[in-house]
């Protein structure tokens, strides 16, 4: 027998689930103490090292435990700064120079706010008419920057990692690479591939796949006359192949695969030609950019990050798939649940286009800063960020370094070859040195056997101070160390 109803009870539960919604007097408190937080964050941020070798301070987060009683804001702040703002890397930073740094300008942050507040659902369009179609307008202008179709279709994922991810389980669908032919199909790709390509790969369940790494020119860019010479070869061993990847834009160096010849060899064989863009892309938006990624718009496939090379927050990535049908016919599915969910005929839902039903509303952390800023800084910004790459290249060769290739885009290989003792280990010391001083961060990569030291200048705040700043530690360590 079921009991009946404690009204009294559920009153008394009522006025405590309340408390998740604070008073105007109580947001304004905690907004008032945020916002002076990150604004004192922001206003220092040229005087807080871009990296802190130290990690005893966090330690603070582990032991604030989840309890039943609530802190006082000043408290849980202060867990935060010392947990957070004072070890590791700060990867706000303009002295971020290592790896592909992430961006973090302020309206993307407004534009989080405002969506985390609204909770608007995005993920359809019967549910968000508004979001889907500003997310869905963001896709049609990535689109014509790449030069696709307007008819295109994509996401707004969660990175690069999940959108690479979105594109290869479509051309494995588009394909139909069936699990019984999956030993026989062949995938052509660069060594110098960003790991999470191989990562998909065997999400997507094509791990046993033959993985063709393509040799490379001087420049660690793949070769075309090779890839056509063993894909014929493998047509006549009567094996399939089925996906071809290129970069535009490769972490080690930086460098661009030759797009353009890569896809007419992939048109000629009825490959599908993905192109991971997560770092270079956005480069597209400088003319400069347009000539060395020529080639792009032959891709059925691409990824860009916009939290890569348009400086926003972490947690941004954008598949873009020529073939609408090719990405809606390998993710979409009907729940009974969902039946009234109708949406519009020209208007795609993300959900049936990712793997995720429910998400966090992306778009406007791109769109807002878009709306307000307009194209001209953000084009800017790009074109400082290729010089600085390449002031970098030509003044670390006056200091006596080696250097890799030219910059394609931002990324710069060097190291300091010593008179005496082992060039890798004096070039590890190097790098340690550095990062100790912690006014700015590089990080390092292995090229062949060699120890080699990266700029990646990518980070909106880096300016000529900061690349100054590192190549006068380059001088001063390099002396010291010799």
């Amino acid at each position: 027998m079921n009991p009946e109803p404690d009204i009294k009870k559920i009153e008394e539960l009522e006025k405590l689930s309340r408390e998740l919604e604070p008073s105007p007097e109580l947001r304004k408190a905690a907004r008032d103490g945020v916002i002076s937080y990150t604004e004192n964050f922001i206003n220092n941020i040229e005087s807080i090292p871009a990296f802190v070798n130290e990690r005893d301070s966090s330690k603070v987060l582990s032991d604030s435990n989840v309890c039943e009683n609530p802190r006082p804001l000043n408290e849980v702040l202060e867990t935060l700064k010392k947990g957070l703002d004072i070890s590791g890397l700060n990867p706000a930073s303009g002295g971020h120079l290592g790896y592909i740094p992430g961006g973090g300008i302020y309206y993307s942050a407004l534009g989080d706010y405002w969506a985390d507040i609204t909770n608007r659902y995005a993920g359809l369009y019967f549910a968000g008419p508004g979001a889907v179609r500003l997310e869905n307008s963001l896709i049609r202008w990535i689109g014509e920057v790449v030069g696709y179709p307007s008819d295109c279709a994509g996401n707004l994922a969660s990175g690069g990692s999940i959108a690479n991810l979105s594109a290869i389980v479509a051309a494995r669908d588009y394909k139909k690479i069936s699990s019984e032919k999956v030993k026989r199909t062949v995938i052509y790709a660069s060594p110098q591939a960003h790991h999470c390509i191989f990562k998909a790969i065997r999400i997507a369940g094509l791990g046993e796949c033959i993985i063709r790494h393509l040799p490379l020119d001087e420049n660690y860019r793949i070769k075309p006359d090779y890839l056509e010479k063993i894909i014929s070869e493998d047509i006549q061993q009567n094996l399939l192949p089925f996906l071809v990847i290129a970069s535009a834009g490769t972490t080690d160096v930086g460098a661009v695969d030759p797009l353009e010849s890569i896809g007419r060899i992939a048109k000629k064989h009825n490959l599908w030609y993905h192109i991971d863009a997560a770092y270079g892309g956005f480069f597209m938006l400088t003319e400069y950019g347009k000539q060395v990624l020529k080639g792009i718009e032959l891709s059925d496939s691409v990824v860009l990050d916009p939290h890569k090379s348009l400086f926003l927050p972490y947690g941004l990535g954008i598949v873009l798939v020529k073939n609408k049908e090719a990405l809606y016919n390998s993710q979409y599915y009907r729940a009974n649940y969902m039946q009234d969910a109708v949406g519009a005929d020209d208007e795609l839902s993300p959900a049936d286009l990712s793997p995720e039903l429910t998400k966090h509303f992306r778009g406007l952390r791109l769109w807002l800063p878009l709306q307000l800023l307009g194209l001209k800084p953000f084009r800017a910004c790009l074109e400082e960020k290729l010089m600085l790459a390449r002031y970098f290249y030509s003044e670390v060769k006056k200091l006596g370094f080696e250097t890799g290739h030219y910059p394609d885009l931002s990324v710069v290989s060097y190291r300091f070859v010593p008179k005496n003792g082992d060039a890798n280990t004096f070039n590890k010391r190097l790098m340690e040195e550095i990062v100790k001083d912690g006014r700015v961060f590089i990080s390092s990569t292995m090229l062949e056997d060699r120890f080699m030291l990266r700029l990646s200048v990518v980070s909106f705040r880096t300016h000529l101070s900061q690349i100054n700043i590192l190549l006068g530690l380059l001088k001063e360590k390099t002396q010291g160390l010799s």
